[in-house]
């Protein structure tokens, strides 16, 4: 086979200009000290929503989350800012290690919950006159210059790296809302892609468009992967699965134009451009994004990649 997941990553990668400002901002906001990262977050929060609107989390979303909510409800003002301390240190905590476990839309609502109880004086605040030090000040700055679609991005990658380390807990079970059914047959709809007549190509963002996971797995090889923003290959059918049931719900993937290009041994590699929005922001922002794909000669995806664009510009560039 000519193809491996490295040299797949590669497929159309030199005119793929992504927004590499969103990781190099979340490697500067962790170097931040624990009471920075808090009211850097805090801030952010209040900044973002005089332009973007957040959506509240549903209770399904939240069942999960609610004994944790509500043993930091009855804490005292100065166990709070402990605890949210001990998740920006990665303590070993019994809620660290729960949030932890958490997938990323519960990890979102818990912050979200957090910010609407520090503004109705349920949780501790950020202390009267409080001012950012210079780091934080100018990590938040970086933020306000960004768009709208990166500036998501960069707030949720901040809180879900947060709490216990994962890697040092062993065997453990991750904890996700319930699992969105998929859209009913009459109510889906179906994107055209200028450029795009592969008919995998098309099932990937209809499929994914109506939640319909069990189908979407279907049209990867055994041995398929998918790579999200900024991380690394998630290599195999149950792991890509696992991803789009815990990530990838709800989202309306709006891809406008594409290029097709055959390659060795009968596969197919594809680039398209378009626009994501999430659950949890109005429909007004969208992310600007691209997908990579190398199809099989069995017309299976072996490897996409997803990227988010540096700019509005780079939906049009897609000349090799």
């Amino acid at each position: 086979m000519p193809y491996t997941i490295d040299s797949a990553r590669n497929i159309f990668s030199s005119s793929t200009l992504t927004a590499d400002a969103v990781p190099a901002l979340t490697a500067r906001f962790n170097q931040l000290s624990a009471e920075d990262q808090l009211a850097w977050i805090w801030f952010a929060y209040l900044e973002m929503g005089k332009t973007v609107t957040v959506a509240a989390p549903g209770a399904a979303n939240m069942q999960f989350a609610e004994p944790t909510l509500d043993a930091i409800k009855a804490m005292e003002f100065q166990e709070q800012s402990q605890m949210m301390c001990d998740l920006a240190n990665h303590a070993d905590t019994e809620i660290c290690r729960t949030y932890a476990t958490w997938s990323p839309n519960i990890k979102l609502g818990f912050w979200f919950k957090l910010g609407e109880w520090m503004e109705q004086g349920i949780v501790a605040p950020i202390p009267e006159g409080y001012k950012l030090s210079a780091n934080a000040n100018a990590v938040l700055s970086t933020l306000q210059g960004l768009e709208s679609g990166q500036q998501i991005t960069a707030l949720r990658n901040t809180v879900v790296d947060m709490g216990f380390d994962t890697g040092k807990m062993g065997n453990f079970k991750s904890v996700s809302e319930p699992v969105t059914p998929p859209t009913e047959m009459s109510k889906r709809t179906k994107v055209n892609i200028e450029g795009i007549s592969n008919s995998t190509i098309l099932s990937y963002m209809n499929l994914l468009n109506a939640n319909d996971f069990d189908e979407l797995i279907k049209l990867f090889a055994e041995d398929g992967a998918l790579q999200p923003p900024f991380k690394k290959p998630i290599v195999g059918k149950d792991k890509v699965y696992q991803f789009f049931k815990e990530e990838c719900a709800n989202l309306k993937l709006a891809p406008e134009r594409g290029v097709e290009e055959s390659a060795e041994d009968g596969y197919t590699q594809t680039k398209v451009t378009g626009k994501v929005q999430t659950p949890w922001f109005g429909a007004d922002v969208g992310m600007n994004m691209s997908w990579r794909f190398l199809v099989n000669s069995e017309n299976q995806i072996f490897f996409v990649a997803i990227d988010l664009l540096a700019s509005p510009k780079e939906l049009l560039k897609l000349a090799r």
